[in-house]
């Protein structure tokens, strides 16, 4: 499919267009603008979630890209202060099908297009959403603008100059834009466990979460941010584990100072080989430590980096709430929450690591083990936010391995 010609969506401006998404090979479309008013530059890519929209432009993890969301109706239950994933939005803005619409649920506290106004984020509808991923699905991941006027005015020729100059991810660090800048503690920035309906966030409901006393005998997890989603923290505390946040760009010695039990590498935006140039060290020294390491999405390219094994950046990516991943273990399929554009190429793993699971999509790694040492780690979210929750268990598991065993 890759050697096929994409078909041209240039067009002329329609009257009453108040938005236009400007491709860096010159296609030109014309949509209409919501949200903020403005331009943004970046990579256009695309996401199959039918909900959880909020949670996908919060995801830190969405930095330097715009999304093309393939189900038609985005918008329709607004937004609200629970559903996020960061404070702000991090992805640039979002195509998509049909007019934002007035909220329609009991949980909004306002609508899509007022919330993207509030954050300086810009949306752009009345795309033919199917013609423009299957040209990214034919083409790839193309660089864009995405530009709003309420009237109407844009300068194309300006546009399409900033999309040609865009650089692209590749070589792209992204981690320290949006890595937290210092160390805390999870439960002291925002409430430790997952949401429940009618109940909102709260404390944990693992074992021992009653008393002080419980609380403090919890394993230690560090986790280096290098573009979290909060929704892993709360699982891991959900797990049964306290959580210390520290910056990506934290030491050896900063991490250890901490005391951990076990070391998390977390999610995050851009090229794992440029993040890894300052992360990569790091890893390896923990690696050497014993101490049990899990890492998701970047964090899983990182250790697949500082472990000798290398990482190519993906055709068209894999970003949705919907795609199978075999686990090797024993044969069976999760359906996970995925978002990223590169992988860890699997013939570059070394001997001392074993392949878990595996896209059933295109046959792309998505996970690995050590054989010699107590780390692992998933291409895709098993925190599920949003998205399925067939793979939690593995939160369960990492926090398992922190307890000491009977007797010792």
């Amino acid at each position: 499919m890759a050697d096929a010609q994409p078909t041209p969506m240039s067009s002329a401006k329609p009257a009453g267009a108040t938005g236009v998404l400007v491709l860096a090979n010159g296609d030109v479309i014309w949509g209409r603008g919501f949200g903020a008013e403005g331009s943004a530059v970046g990579e256009v890519c695309f996401h199959t979630a039918m909900t959880g929209y909020q949670e996908v432009l919060t995801d830190p993890s969405f930095a330097g890209q715009m999304i093309c969301f393939t189900f038609p109706h985005i918008g329709n239950v607004g937004a609200n202060p629970d559903d996020i994933e960061a404070d702000d939005p991090h992805a640039l803005g979002i195509i998509v099908r049909e007019d934002v619409t007035e909220p329609s649920s009991f949980r909004a506290v306002e609508g899509l297009d007022g919330w993207m106004k509030r954050h300086a984020r810009i949306g752009l509808s009345g795309i033919d959403t199917r013609a423009l991923t299957r040209r990214i699905r034919v083409a790839g991941a193309p660089n864009g603008v995405i530009a709003h006027a309420a009237n109407g005015e844009f300068d194309v020729a300006a546009l399409l100059a900033m999309a040609q100059a865009w650089p692209g991810l590749e070589g792209m660090d992204l981690a320290k834009q949006v890595s937290t800048e210092m160390h805390y503690g999870w439960g002291d920035q925002a409430p430790g466990g997952t949401w429940r309906l009618g109940f909102g966030y709260g404390e944990s409901s693992a074992a021992g979460q009653a008393s002080e006393t419980a609380s403090a005998a919890r394993p230690h997890v560090v986790a280096i941010d290098y573009g979290s989603k909060r929704n892993i923290f709360r699982n891991l505390v959900e797990a049964g584990a306290n959580v210390s946040v520290v910056p990506a760009t934290a030491s050896f010695e900063q991490v250890m100072a901490l005391a951990p039990d076990g070391i998390f590498l977390s999610n995050g935006p851009g090229d794992p080989a440029a993040t890894g140039e300052y992360a990569v060290p790091v890893i390896r020294q923990l690696l050497e430590t014993g101490k049990p390491l899990f890492g998701i999405c970047l964090g899983h390219q990182l250790l697949g980096l500082a472990v000798g094994a290398t990482t190519t950046k993906m055709f068209q990516g894999h970003r949705g709430a919907n795609h199978p991943v075999k686990r090797l273990s024993d044969g069976a399929v999760e359906i996970t929450s995925m978002n990223h554009g590169f992988a860890v190429e699997r013939d570059s793993l070394p001997a001392n690591v074993r392949e878990t699971h595996v896209s059933l999509f295109d046959g792309s790694n998505a996970g690995l083990e050590l054989t010699d040492k107590p780390a692992f780690s998933v291409q895709y979210h098993p925190e599920a936010s949003p998205g399925p929750q067939d793979s939690l268990y593995l939160f369960e598991r990492f926090v398992t391995a922190l307890r000491p065993t009977e007797g010792n």
